[in-house]
């Protein structure tokens, strides 16, 4: 039998961009012990959920995480991803909300 993690890869994927924002695929994929199409995969979830803004920075990537959305499995409550992730990483989340349009 595999052996069962706390949390998710979706989950330890936004743990690692939180911890990171410049943080590679290959280097999200070597964390979770995934491959590296099954990292963009989830970040592209992560992505199109509106947890993660995904920024071209020349040829790599940063991260913006939304953490003043609410957790997916309660999103009626108050609860913001943000205070899970200050929990988990010991950092406080202070990331303010980034408008989609707009400068």
């Amino acid at each position: 039998m595999p052996p069962w993690t706390f949390l998710t890869n979706h989950g330890r994927a936004l743990l690692c961009i939180a911890s990171d924002p410049e943080i590679r695929l290959r280097d999200i994929a070597a964390s979770l012990g995934i491959t590296e199409r099954r990292a963009y995969g989830i970040v592209t979830d992560l992505s199109e959920a509106g947890y993660v803004i995904k920024e071209k920075d020349g040829r790599r990537n940063r991260y913006q995480v939304q953490t003043h959305l609410p957790l997916p499995e309660t999103p009626d409550q108050e609860q913001a991803i943000g205070e899970v992730l200050s929990l988990m990483t010991g950092r406080a989340a202070a990331q303010r909300p980034k408008s989609r349009s707009g400068p």
